[in-house]
């Protein structure tokens, strides 16, 4: 049985979970914990018949909360931390969640919610819970233990959030879920592994590594949030094997100074993965530079209906592919739904793997799968004659100039090559002759160093490395770019506020 209750029967004083420095529950605690906390929920009446929502900072209760909802055969809705009170009604909504677990931090935006709001701050629920984990006493559980699994929802950087539905699961308990299974074979997770977690528990990359992790006997330091130099120190402390980040954590990471960076080791790394959003060449290979061959990256979403992966020496001999599919069939097809030979850009599309379906929106459903039943997440990419995935961008994010089409993310990934850029959005707005203009959106390591000057320098670079009619016409400055943890660029937001700006002469909003 692989399962984190087991480890805490073999090696209850093995440290599970590590957080901010203040915090570390062995696994016989954290058990304890959790059979405290499902014994609450069973003293409430919550059963697995309905959802339940978890909106919570990074903190340890968040582990225990999602490791005794998964335990008790429910269905955990995580909540971007990050919305505003409408958007999380919606989800409490949408989801039909029967209870929401969540912090002081977030009982303003919930308190008028129609639903049972449980707050981990309040000393009458979690204080005689952590009574329980910190005695020296057995606690012994009093609900049906079964596997149950994760609804997640969207990002909504296309649109609204919609929950991504799977298959009823029937694993037995203690039978890993398949992310688990492949993280665990793929990146070889086990009882020695110590997983250093730098993003908002919320998102499932960070989540479904957590839960491995645990799940195999691994430990896992968790960061209240991200930063650069707290990242590298609980590397160097905690003696970090595993660990995954996201390209704009890269950058920061790599901006911090000589001094600093040569203050902490790394030696102990064996996997960082990188995900969730492109990644720069040029700055891939700096982190390989920096930190040798153990930079790996892997392409799939939340709909897990595919995945490929890709390790640093493939990435060397492919620079900018994705790597091969590792998880379910890989497909490139026209508009047509025709695959689409090898160097041929077309949407990817992956078979094989269990259907998903969005919540409550079989329009967005359908259009998801083409006649063969193959799905898609509206990316678009080709496969190289080997095999390797290399992406151009989402269908959504293409500019159409001229007749012609552009895709933002190779533009992107020229600018940031230009050391005064951190970060670079670029989109399309109207123009009266092409259809579509391009424009760069820039983010500078200084602000103060914006001028007419550098935009037309910086527009001069790009038209050296790449063909002149996919660089930008014009370059606005903007003192922060918005993206979500996960590293997604909200280009809906950028595009609507660059727009307002235009319109108006002022300068981008953030």
């Amino acid at each position: 049985m692989k399962h984190f209750s087991k480890k805490a029967e073999n090696s209850p004083d093995k440290i599970a979970v590590i957080f901010d420095d203040n915090v570390a529950l062995s696994y016989a605690q954290l058990n304890k914990a959790s059979i405290a906390f499902g014994n609450y929920m069973q003293h409430l009446g919550v059963d697995s018949s309905k959802p339940v929502a978890v909106l919570m900072e990074n903190r340890y209760e968040y582990i225990v909360c999602a490791l005794t909802l998964l335990r008790m055969g429910m269905q955990l809705v995580p909540i971007n931390s990050h919305l505003k009170q409408a958007e999380i009604t919606y989800i409490v909504t949408d989801s039909d969640a029967a209870l929401l677990i969540t912090s002081d931090l977030y009982k303003d935006v919930c308190k008028n919610l129609s639903l049972t709001i449980l707050n981990v701050d309040d000393e009458k629920v979690w204080g005689a819970i952590k009574r329980k984990f910190e005695s020296t006493f057995s606690v012994e559980y009093a609900f049906k233990q079964s596997e149950g699994q994760v609804l997640f929802y969207s990002s909504g950087t296309t649109g609204k959030p919609k929950g991504i539905l799977r298959p009823v699961n029937d694993r037995p308990f203690g039978t890993p879920a398949p992310i688990e299974e492949f993280l665990s074979n793929y990146y070889k997770f086990d009882c020695q592994s110590v997983y250093l977690c730098p993003a908002p528990l919320y998102h499932a990359a960070p989540l479904n590594w957590t839960l491995s992790v645990l799940r195999y006997g691994g430990c896992v330091v968790v960061m209240p949030k991200f930063d650069a130099e707290n990242a590298l120190r609980l590397i160097d402390t905690y003696k970090v094997d595993v660990t995954q980040f996201v390209p704009t954590m890269f950058v920061r990471m790599l901006s911090l100074s000589t001094t600093i960076k040569q203050r902490y080791s790394q030696s102990s790394l064996r996997i960082v993965a990188h995900a969730g959003a492109p990644c720069a060449p040029e700055i891939k290979h700096k982190m390989i530079d920096w930190w040798g061959m153990i930079i790996h990256e892997y392409y799939a979403g939340s709909e897990t209906n595919g995945l490929t992966a890709i390790t640093p020496e493939e990435w060397l001999e492919h620079p900018g592919s994705v790597g091969k599919a590792v998880l379910g069939e890989l497909h490139i097809c026209n508009e047509h739904g025709v695959p689409e030979v090898a160097g041929t850009t077309g949407q990817i599309y992956f078979s094989g793997l269990p259907p998903f379906s969005y919540k409550g929106d079989e329009r967005k459903t359908q259009e998801a799968y083409n006649e063969k039943g193959w799905s898609t997440l509206g990316d678009i990419g080709y496969i190289d004659a080997e095999g390797f995935l290399y992406l151009k961008d989402r269908k959504n994010f293409m500019i159409i100039s001229g007749g012609v089409n552009i895709y933002p993310l190779e533009v992107e990934n020229t600018l940031m090559s230009y050391d005064l850029i951190l970060d670079v959005a670029v989109v399309g707005v109207p123009h009266e002759e092409l259809g579509e203009e391009v424009v760069a959106v820039i983010q500078l390591h200084d602000y103060y160093n914006k001028s007419p000057q550098l935009a037309n320098e910086i527009i001069e670079f790009c038209r050296e490395k790449i063909a002149h009619f996919k660089c930008p016409k014009r370059v606005v400055f903007t003192t922060e770019l918005p993206r979500l943890p996960n590293g997604k660029l909200l280009k809906r937001h950028i595009k609507d506020n660059l727009l307002e700006a235009i319109s108006s002469k002022k300068e981008i909003k953030r």
